[in-house]
């Protein structure tokens, strides 16, 4: 603390004025040096909560990056199920296809009309349901522009009036699975 002294003064009248003087503290450093210390940890502090927020962000992002590729992950497993899943759809049906042209092939030479023959209808037209069910559908090809993504040509042919390029007849019929070609339609094609 400081020590209060005594002085004696004299006014503008020369009156003798006791007066106290204050003395100034022994050391204004040491005030100085708090200030300089609680300045230098507040520097600290802010440096730090700004080190900690850049890594709070940097952790969020590759938090959201982690979530996104993820995301991204199942829906490229899930793809990739239901190629396989069409895929192995097809095989399949590959599979049953020539039994379906078995069937259409003794139909078309059947005698009259006869109860094992409608027997077989039957089972073709059971057929063909099942396979329509699971998205197989029949490429139409008689009379249609030759399309080689879509008819194989067995044979080329003059025929008249049937303009050049045309399919003339099916010899086997094609099929899709959605976009996908299972088996192009075998065609004889007019030239």
């Amino acid at each position: 603390m400081s020590e209060k002294k005594q002085h004696k003064h004299k006014d503008e009248q020369g009156n003798e004025i006791n007066a106290e003087a204050v003395e100034p503290p022994e050391s204004q450093e040491q005030p100085n040096a708090e200030l300089e210390s609680l300045q230098s940890r507040l520097d600290e502090a802010e440096t730090k909560y700004k080190e900690l927020e850049a890594k709070s962000a940097e952790n969020l992002d590759g938090w959201q990056r982690s979530v996104a590729e993820f995301q991204n992950y199942k829906k490229r497993i899930e793809r990739d199920r239901e190629v396989e899943k069409a895929s192995m759809k097809g095989d399949l049906v590959k599979k049953i296809l020539p039994v379906l042209d078995d069937l259409e092939r003794a139909l078309q030479k059947r005698p009259a009309e006869d109860a094992w023959t409608n027997g077989i209808d039957l089972i073709k037209h059971k057929l063909q349901a099942i396979i329509e069910a699971e998205g197989i559908q029949r490429i139409e090809a008689e009379g249609a522009v030759f399309d080689p993504n879509f008819h194989e040509a067995i044979s080329y042919e003059s025929a008249d009036g049937i303009e050049s390029g045309r399919v003339i007849e099916v010899v086997q019929n094609g099929y899709m699975l959605s976009e996908r070609v299972l088996r192009p339609a075998m065609v004889r094609v007019a030239k």
